[in-house]
């Protein structure tokens, strides 16, 4: 079972994180490689988990030197990124790297977050995107960045943890309509998340 909360405690000195942060940025970067989903050509959803968030506080930390006074500012940022032990969290990216086709792209996806279902044995489950920002423009235009979450009933828990279940990542809004099935070894990785 993975830990769910990150607290000051968690956190370690600048000198104490450069100490480990080559060993932990390999762990984490392996870790991740079964966490990470392309749905569609331009959307990649990236499930966190307490050791992903944990490594992005300290790295928002080493980039900004911001020191005492950033540390409560990231844990309130990134801190609730932690799955609660009933739900799956998740960062999804639209990542396009011509700016003049993202900038378009994102003018067409207004709403797209409100678009994303995980579907487990038949059963789906709407995304419910966090409320701290707004991630559409009254013009329409999306971010390119959304924090979403997929909360989970004991059955769907259950569903989801059976070895070999079919689950599957969609996206459904009219502009972008791409759906794609969770490799195995994602769909295990991501079943630690739950109690």
């Amino acid at each position: 079972m993975s830990k769910r909360r990150i607290t000051r405690d968690d956190i370690l000195s600048l000198d104490d994180y450069e100490m480990v942060r080559a060993e932990r940025r390999k762990a984490v970067t392996a870790m991740k490689r079964d966490r990470r989903v392309s749905v569609g050509p331009d959307a990649t959803f990236y499930f966190e988990n307490y050791q992903t968030m944990w490594h992005q506080i300290h790295e928002m930390l080493r980039i900004e030197k911001g020191g005492e006074a950033q540390i409560d500012d990231e844990l309130a940022a990134y801190g609730p990124l932690v799955p609660d032990g009933s739900e799956l969290v998740v960062t999804l990216m639209i990542e396009i790297d011509d700016p003049v086709r993202r900038d378009r792209v994102l003018g067409e996806l207004g709403g797209i977050e409100n678009t994303i279902t995980l579907t487990v044995g038949g059963d789906s489950i709407a995304a419910v995107a966090e409320s701290d920002v707004e991630r559409t423009s009254e013009a329409g235009k999306t971010s390119a960045i959304h924090f979403l979450r997929f909360p989970f009933t004991r059955p769907r828990i259950e569903a989801f943890r059976a070895d070999g279940a079919r689950v599957v990542l969609g996206v459904a809004h009219p502009r972008y309509d791409h759906m794609a099935a969770l490799p195995e070894p994602v769909r295990a990785a991501l079943a630690a998340d739950f109690d």
